[in-house]
């Protein structure tokens, strides 16, 4: 099973012919059970942290918030520092690897995608992936849409509904899709 984890990390393309593939699919059966339990009625933030502890398969500092619904299928490659929100709605498509260093802010309905499909039409329905590294103090605008293979840098800031397709550097705003650079943060502000 490690095996064909860690080709999924390392980005190559996984068919769904691969021998261990029922494996994998077990794996987002049970994580699509978590999900269905975390966007199921009212829990304490203790109980959300809990239930994310379980699908992310990690233990979360107390400073760590969320907001539920939240969306994935995956859910065993998504790693968060202290001080992470993550607001209603987000989607992490993390089976390439999602890090949320510490003091991100996620806005509403952000999606933050690690998966692609080839182009090939014979095969499309298998997928490759690309990490995605939201660095430290960042912030991501409600329903942004960040795409395989990006870092977001130190305390940048991109746009709500911003589309992020390469990388934004450390304390860099930027806006629009494809996001484009606008400004550095003032020291001032």
């Amino acid at each position: 099973m490690n095996d064909i984890l860690e080709r999924m990390r390392a980005g190559e393309v996984i068919l769904e012919s691969d021998p261990d593939y029922p494996q994998l699919y077990q794996l987002f059966e049970n994580s699509m059970e978590l999900v269905g339990r975390l966007n199921t009625g009212y829990h304490s933030a203790d109980e959300v942290r809990s239930l994310l502890s379980q699908l992310w398969g990690q233990p979360l500092d107390p400073s760590v918030r969320m907001f539920p619904p939240f969306y994935t299928a995956f859910g065993k490659f998504t790693k968060v520092g202290k001080g992470v929100f993550v607001n209603f709605g987000c989607t992490f498509l993390d089976r390439g690897g999602i890090t949320l260093d510490d003091d991100v802010f996620i806005g509403p309905g952000v999606q933050i995608l690690t998966e692609n499909h080839p182009e090939n039409p014979r095969l499309r329905r298998n997928v490759y992936t690309r990490p995605v590294h939201v660095k430290r103090g960042a912030w991501i605008g409600a329903n942004a849409i960040v795409l395989p293979g990006v870092t977001i840098g130190e305390n940048a800031i991109v746009g709500a509904g911003s589309v992020v397709p390469k990388d934004v550097p450390d304390r860099a705003i930027v806006v629009g899709n494809p996001a484009r650079f606008v400004r550095y943060i003032r020291d001032d502000e």
